[in-house]
């Protein structure tokens, strides 16, 4: 059974600052109506791993009028150094290849940056990730070792999200996709599998939740976390993407200051709980021990303070 753990290591959804790293400009348009996406990624934590890196080759959209759209990551033809965007065949591909293990507290990268569509409704994303070459998405455990990432469902359904969003004419919409490691990463035998559990959130609409952890509960504590759980007390349990009642999101606790915080929250009551041993093999059910269970109401664009 899998258990990826790491004393040494504790990440967070949240811990770094904030910064947005532009992947692509727009190299099109549309005609008649049309706004702007931007869409951004971000990233729930893992324990044991020093580097989760994906590598995102494009990304198709698929709109009410205008059906699929492909939008490629393509070497800029005056600046070799940089990615642009294309609704075209690249010339020279150039996919972004990101360590999701350094994006937290609110930070994010941009996957596609204020890029022109139609407007109208689009009724799913697909992330075009690279899995088929030696090292182009992979997982570097705490011993340095280096483990090929595969995508169980293949190519064609990848990591796909059906939750639906609009792009109004003349407006502007702005999303990040939260990519949660401690749910997506599996193994078995020895082979790592990506099996992405992701949220599309409107960044007009997400809030925060942060705080400390008593250094009493963290006494002779590895891997801690504090759990996020949709809806007012409920009662906390494992990772487990069999089930829809686990957390929607984690946030490991600082053994320097004690601190945590979850982000890209949509305004609501959460339950959050903290918990010891954040050790979760998301393909089973887990016995953990949580403390300080308690629910908090998240506002759009606040942080909402919680101490354990």
């Amino acid at each position: 059974m899998y258990r990826i753990f790491n004393p040494k290591l504790a990440f967070s959804v949240i811990t770094l600052s904030g910064l947005a790293v532009v992947l692509g400009g727009c190299l099109g348009g549309s005609s008649g109506s049309s706004g702007t996406l931007n869409l951004g990624i971000t990233d729930a934590p893992i324990d044991g791993a020093q580097n989760v890196y994906v590598q995102f080759s494009g990304i198709k959209l698929h709109g009410s009028s205008t059906g699929d759209i492909t939008l490629n990551f393509c070497q800029d033809p005056v600046d070799a150094s940089k990615t642009v965007v294309s609704s075209g065949t690249c010339a020279t591909s150039k996919p972004k290849q990101i360590d999701l293990l350094n994006l937290g507290s609110g930070k994010s990268e941009e996957l596609l940056g204020d890029y022109t569509l139609a407007a109208g409704h689009y009724q799913w994303i697909r992330l075009l990730v690279d899995t088929e070459d030696q090292l182009d998405s992979y997982i570097v455990l705490g011993d340095g070792s280096s483990h090929e990432l595969t995508i169980p469902s293949g190519a064609e359904t990848g990591l796909k999200l059906v939750r639906g969003f609009d792009v109004a004419a003349g407006g502007h919409s702005d999303y990040t996709i939260d990519f949660d490691l401690r749910k997506s990463v599996h193994s078995t035998n020895g082979n790592y599998m990506l099996r992405p559990t992701l949220r599309l959130v409107d960044n007009l609409q997400v809030g925060s939740v942060a705080g400390t952890v008593s250094a009493n509960l963290l006494t002779s504590c590895n891997s801690p976390a504090v759990y996020v759980y949709s809806g007012s007390n409920v009662t906390p349990m494992d990772v487990n993407t069999s089930l829809d009642t686990g957390p929607i999101a984690s946030a490991a606790v600082s053994l320097t200051d004690h601190t945590y915080k979850a982000a890209f929250l949509e305004a609501g009551n959460y339950t959050v709980a903290f918990t010891c041993a954040a050790t979760d093999d998301p393909a089973t059910t887990d016995t953990l021990a949580f403390s300080g269970t308690s629910t908090v109401t998240v506002a759009a664009n606040t942080k909402t303070t919680h101490n354990f």
